[in-house]
This record gives structure tokens, sequence and C-alpha cells, in this order.
């Protein structure tokens, strides 16, 4: 076996290895959404809400791929709190003032349209960056994720980004 085969091999097994430490890596439920905006506020962190639903395909691509193993590397653990919500559960979810309300009401609030989408709320369940709705090209996702999430942290922490000049 060639030293090119060998390194691929290696390759193919470490994204194998994190694959198979990603599917034991659970997502929280947004289900306390007044206690996700409590520890949002105490930390100073944006919560990322993906919107999803049981019957979308392209919901469980964006849990396998990007939100596993983002908890599961832990460098997101200081930047973004990440729930998800079914829309079409059936389990009521404490709001921001601890009222209770259904899934699919929430949803409303936020005029969600598609699943899945990414939105980026803050405290107050404010929109704190644009969301990301549907699933784009896989290869630039992840550049687009982390754009939102520091977007979202400098937006909350009343701080600038700066663009390069032209």
């Amino acid at each position: 076996m060639s030293l090119y085969q060998r390194l691929l091999a290696g390759l193919a097994g470490l994204l194998l290895l994190s694959s198979a430490h990603a599917a034991g890596v659970e997502i929280t439920d947004l289900s306390d959404f007044q206690a996700d905006t409590t520890e949002a506020k105490s930390q100073q962190l944006p919560i990322l809400v993906m919107f999803s639903a049981s019957y979308c395909g392209y919901c469980s691509t964006l849990k396998e791929e990007f939100l596993k193993p983002m908890l599961l590397s832990g460098d997101y653990t200081d930047k973004v709190i990440i729930r998800v919500l079914e829309i079409d559960g059936e389990d009521d979810i404490r709001d921001i003032d601890g009222a209770n309300i259904d899934p699919e009401s929430l949803a409303d609030r936020y005029n969600i349209q598609l699943t899945p989408t990414l939105a980026f709320i803050d405290p107050r369940g404010k929109e704190l960056a644009p969301r990301l709705i549907g699933m784009t090209t896989i290869d630039f996702y992840g550049g687009y994720l982390d754009d939102a999430i520091d977007n979202s942290l400098i937006q909350l922490r009343g701080g600038y980004k700066f663009s390069s000049v032209k």
C-alpha cells in the first residue's frame, strides 16, 4: 500500500470515527425557552435555534454533519447555545415569559416558512443575525454558520465587525 493510500485510509478512518462519536451526541431540545434565555443572558451568548421537522431529511443532515460535530468539538461552548425545535412536535414549550406555547406557534412567531432554518436569538428573543434558511451547498455551509455565530456574538456584546476597505 502506497503512502498516499495509507493517508487516504487513515483520513477515512478518522471521518468514520468522528461520525460515530457525533452519533452519540444529542442536541438539546428547545423545551424551556425562559431558562435558555436566562442562561444566554448570564453567559452573554446567542441562542442558535434550529427549526426542524420530523419529516425533513435536510434537517437530519444538518444535525449530523454540523450541529452534532460542533457540540462534540467543544469549540462552540463559549460561543453559542444550541437548541433544536421540532415544529411538528407535540410537547409544549415554556416560553420566555413562562407561559406554555406549542412548537408551531413559536415557529409562527418567528415566521418560519421552511425547515431547516437556523435563527440566532438574543436573551430577549430578538434575532441577532440573518437566519440560515434551508440547506445550501454543504461545502460552504460551515463557513456561513460560523459567520452567523460570530456576527451574533458581536451584535450581542455591542461590538462592531469591520469589513475590508474597498
